[in-house]
């Protein structure tokens, strides 16, 4: 593996950079606080090219692969701007579709798409399976024309902007097929269709997306809106469940650095007792540096997990490995950094607590740091299952 980004890349991870010159963490926070979408942000980066980074560039995309991908939100996180919309849109749902996708969806779905003109939300958790997939109840059964839908969804960022959802169900029971992973299929589905109803989940996160309850209630689909291919979806699900672990790794890097960042200026700056900045102390500064080693180790992981992935070679442990190492990494980063600030820590004009909920978040969202530690226990240790 070669850790010097190309010219290419290293513009992708830089975009954060220059973004952030006119859609500060300021302008975030003015949208987070309301969980409303920053229309102007999306906007830009739709102009710029950025919504369809790993869709092929015959359908108005950028032709990336999941590296570039992370850096970008990288780069936009580095500079305090976490998008959560990016990890559902972008990069479950265009780059599914551009990989599983038949011709006619992708011409149908994906330039629109990059150009910002609809929006994809992905629908996979529900209430009384939560991180046990394998006995999801949503199903749609087959009724001679198509598919007729019905169960619900929990946890669905941004369902109340999305125009179209992919929607994880079970074509087969869970008590109906010889393998737990049979009978699942993935649907795209438009969610103006009858029998779709949502309801709001309030968060005490600020952060511009929101949550929703989905329920299906006869929804009627046919077979152009099946993605790849009836019963066997469960077989294209780890091309958007790594990439979702992978792409919030690198949420949780930038975080985490921007983190460190502002605590070192503000510790090269303060001064109190002897009139020496308190970054000269070692009960901030050995934290600060430790939190640090771990952001960056972290980084490199989710590099690794990226990198794996676009080489279509195995990359679940990576993935799974990143997705630990960033979230406890970027909890850390950001604690180490509001103790540095103290009191001000805590207040509006710094916004340093502001950064907390969403990096605590990770470590539970959306597979939660047990979940991720058996499966490195079991899939790479070779331990017994433990659940």
């Amino acid at each position: 593996m070669d850790f010097e980004l190309s010219s290419e890349q290293r513009m992708i991870l830089e975009y954060g950079d220059r973004v952030a010159q006119e859609f500060d963490r300021r302008y975030w926070m003015s949208y987070a606080e309301k969980h409303e979408s920053p229309k102007e942000l999306f906007e830009r980066i739709a102009a710029d090219g950025f919504l369809g980074l790993m869709v092929p560039e015959a359908y108005g995309g950028g032709g990336q692969g999941m590296l570039e991908m992370a850096l970008f939100m990288e780069g936009l996180s580095n500079n305090g701007i976490p998008l959560l919309s990016l990890v559902v849109s972008s990069t479950m749902s265009l780059a599914l579709i551009a990989m599983h996708g038949s011709e006619e969806q992708k011409q149908k779905y994906l330039p629109a798409a990059c150009r910002g003109e609809i929006k994809f939300c992905f629908a996979i958790t529900e209430p009384n399976a939560g991180s046990n997939t394998m006995e999801i109840t949503t199903l749609a059964r087959r009724d001679g024309k198509g598919f007729r839908l019905n169960g619900q969804k929990t946890f669905i960022t941004d369902a109340d902007t999305s125009d179209y959802a992919l929607v994880v169900a079970r074509t087969r029971a869970h008590d109906e097929v010889e393998r737990k992973t049979d009978g699942f299929t993935l649907f795209i589905l438009d969610m103006k269709k009858q029998g779709v109803g949502k309801t709001v989940i309030p968060v005490s996160i600020p952060m511009p997306e929101s949550q929703w309850m989905l329920f299906f209630d006869d929804v009627e689909f046919d077979e152009a809106d099946v993605l790849g291919t009836v019963d066997k979806g469960f077989t294209i699900l780890f091309d958007t469940l790594n990439p979702e672990r992978i792409i919030l790794s690198a949420l949780c890097v930038g975080i985490g650095r921007y983190a460190l960042r502002k605590a070192v200026e503000y510790a090269n700056e303060r001064k109190v007792f002897n009139k020496v900045p308190i970054g000269a102390y070692q009960g901030l500064q050995h934290p600060l540096a430790i939190a640090h080693a771990e952001v960056e180790m972290a980084g490199l992981m989710t590099h690794k997990a990226a990198w794996s992935f676009d080489r279509r070679l195995p990359a679940g442990e990576y993935a799974n490995m990143a997705k630990y190492a960033a979230a406890e990494a970027g909890i850390h980063a950001v604690d180490a950094s509001i103790q540095c600030f103290g009191g001000n820590g805590f207040t509006k004009e710094y916004g340093m607590f502001d950064l907390y909920p969403m990096v605590r978040l990770l470590r539970t969202a959306p597979l939660n740091r047990e979940m991720v530690l058996n499966y490195i226990g079991e899939k790479v240790l070779g331990l017994p299952r433990s659940y």
